[in-house]
C-alpha cells in the first residue's frame, strides 16, 4: 500500500471508529499449495523450517491490501503440537513466529495480531478440558503480550465457552480481542446456541470485535451476519474460505466431488478444494455485500491467496500496492481492446 494510501499506524480501536479494516488470513492452506506445510496435521512448523516463506507471505498479504500481520500461531498450541510429537517445539515456534510478524508489521505500518484458535481439546462436560484450554491459552497470549502485539485473535471456535476463555485469558493480558466463531453445517455453536446470542455475550463481557470465521464460504457466511451485526454494539468480523459452498454442503469439510475418483468418499477437503475455489469476483461481491450489512472487520480465511484480498479490497474502495498490477485486459493480444493490438489476433479470439 502507498503512504499516501496506508491508514495512519493507529490501533485497532482507533483503525475501526475509521472505518474498514482487512485482515488476511489463510496462511496454512497457501502454505501447503506451496510446498511448505503437511495437510491434516497443519502444524505451523513452516515458522522454523522456512521462516522465509512465511515472512514473504506476510508481505505478499500487506502489499495486497491487509491492514494487519498476524502471526502463524494457529495450531502452534500445546495440545496440537502434543498431538504430533512436536510439542518440544512449542515456545520456539510461538516466539518466531511473533518475530517475523513483527517484521512485516514495523516495515509497512500494518497492525500486529497475535493468535490462538480451537484446541480440539476442550469439551464443554469436562471441566478438566476447561483448565487445560485456559493455560494453553495464557501461555501463548503471554508471548504474543511479551512481543508487544496491537491486539490478539481468538478464532476458529466452534464451542462458545471455549471462546469465552479465550476471551478471558486475552482481556486478563490488557490486551483487545477479536473473537470469531466458527459455524458449521448448522449455524449454530457446538453447545447447540444461537450465534448472535453467543457474540452479545463475548462483545458484553469485553471483546473488542465479534463475527464468524472459517468454515463456510461466502455464499452461506454471509445469510448469518445480519443476525449477529443486530445483536451486538461492537464491530462485527467475516472472513469466510474462498469455496464454493452451497445449501446442500454449507462448510468446505462438507464439499463433496463425485467426479474424481481418487478423492477419498467423494470429500473434497482439505486437498482436492480446487474445483471450488471462489474466484476473486465473487469475493469481491461477498466483501461489499459484507460491507453493506454493517461488518467493518472484513478478511479471508483457509484457501486465500493475496489475489484474493486485493480484490476484497478493491471492492471497498482501496488501492494497496498490488492493485498496479490488477487486470486490465485492453492490451491483450487477443481479447484485448486498445486499438494498436493486431486484428487478425482479434479476430481469432473466438476459435482459441
Amino acid at each position: 500500500m502507498t503512504e499516501a494510501t496506508r491508514p495512519p499506524r493507529q490501533g485497532l480501536l482507533e483503525r475501526l471508529d475509521a472505518g474498514l479494516l482487512l485482515c488476511a488470513e489463510g496462511y496454512l492452506f497457501e502454505l501447503e499449495r506451496r510446498g511448505y506445510l503437511q495437510a491434516g496435521a497443519f502444524v505451523p512448523e513452516v515458522v522454523l523450517d522456512h521462516p522465509e516463506q512465511v515472512t514473504a507471505l506476510h508481505r505478499d498479504f500487506v502489499h495486497a491490501g491487509s491492514d494487519v500481520v498476524e502471526a502463524l500461531t494457529y495450531y502452534a498450541h500445546r495440545e496440537k503440537l502434543r498431538a504430533v510429537g512436536k510439542d518440544g517445539l512449542l515456545e520456539e515456534m510461538n516466539r518466531q513466529a511473533l518475530a517475523m510478524a513483527r517484521e512485516v508489521a514495523e516495515e509497512s505500518g500494518a497492525l500486529l495480531a497475535g493468535n490462538v484458535c480451537n484446541t480440539n481439546l476442550y469439551d464443554p462436560e469436562n471441566a478438566e478440558t476447561h483448565t487445560a484450554t485456559r493455560a494453553m491459552f495464557e501461555e501463548q497470549v503471554a508471548w504474543a503480550a511479551e512481543a508487544d502485539v496491537d491486539y490478539v485473535i481468538g478464532e476458529t471456535f466452534r464451542y462458545a465457552g471455549e471462546a469465552e476463555i479465550a476471551l478471558e485469558v486475552i482481556r486478563a493480558s490488557g490486551l483487545p480481542a477479536v473473537i470469531t466463531l466458527a459455524a458449521g453445517q448448522q449455524p449454530q455453536t457446538r453447545e447447540g446456541g444461537s450465534l448472535a446470542d453467543s457474540c452479545r455475550r463475548l462483545a458484553d463481557h469485553g471483546a473488542a470485535v465479534v463475527g464468524l470465521n472459517c468454515i463456510r464460504g461466502p455464499d452461506t457466511m454471509l445469510p448469518l451476519l445480519p443476525e449477529i451485526v443486530d445483536a451486538v454494539d461492537v464491530p462485527v468480523a467475516a472472513l469466510p474460505v474462498p469455496y464454493r459452498t452451497r445449501d446442500q454442503q454449507p462448510t468446505f469439510q462438507s464439499l463433496r466431488d463425485s467426479q474424481d475418483p481418487a478423492v477419498s468418499e467423494g470429500r473434497a477437503f482439505p486437498t482436492a478444494l480446487d474445483p471450488f475455489t471462489c474466484n476473486r469476483y465473487e469475493v469481491a461481491r461477498f466483501a461489499t455485500a459484507a460491507w453493506d450489512l454493517g461488518v467493518r472487520y472484513l478478511g479471508l480465511c483457509c484457501g486465500a491467496g493475496p489475489h484474493h484480498v486485493r480484490s476484497m479490497a478493491e471492492a471497498l474502495g482501496r488501492k494497496p500496492e498490488a492493485s498496479r498490477y490488477s487486470d486490465d485486459m485492453s492490451k491483450h493480444a487477443f481479447f484485448g481492446t486498445d486499438p494498436g493490438l493486431q486484428q487478425h489476433n482479434r479476430d481469432y479470439r473466438d476459435r482459441l
